[in-house]
């Protein structure tokens, strides 16, 4: 099973992008794992920003992100998404895809795309 992330690149404070997550493989029982997102910016700590259930039913997102980011999953895709809109220079990171049996157990890891905000 593989997480292939994308979407990220370069963009302008305040403005938008999406981000993809891909689920490939032999993706059985991971299409009834939750689902996140991490991000790591240089320098620091990797950090959480959000997750979602198997069946896209809860959502949980970081203080800092609260209102600016959506995460949604598209089940017949094997595809999640984070919907970043209203980007600030402090949210360049690379983002990293997650996946696991539970929101607190997201313990498989894709490669990472790199999100850069300018200010």
């Amino acid at each position: 099973v593989q997480l292939q992330a994308s979407g990220g690149g370069l963009v302008q404070a305040g403005g938008s992008l999406r981000l993809s997550c891909v689920l490939s493989g032999r993706t059985g029982t991971f299409s009834f794992y939750a689902m996140g997102w991490f991000r790591q910016a240089p320098g620091k700590e990797r950090e959480h920003v959000a997750d979602i259930t198997w069946n896209g039913g809860v959502t949980h997102y970081a203080d800092f992100v609260k209102g600016r980011f959506t995460i949604s999953r598209d089940k017949a895709k094997n595809t999640m998404y984070l919907q970043m809109n209203s980007l600030k220079p402090e949210d360049t990171a690379v983002y990293y895809c997650v996946a696991g049996p539970s929101t607190v157990r997201l313990n498989y890891w894709g490669q990472g795309t790199q999100v850069t905000v300018s200010s």
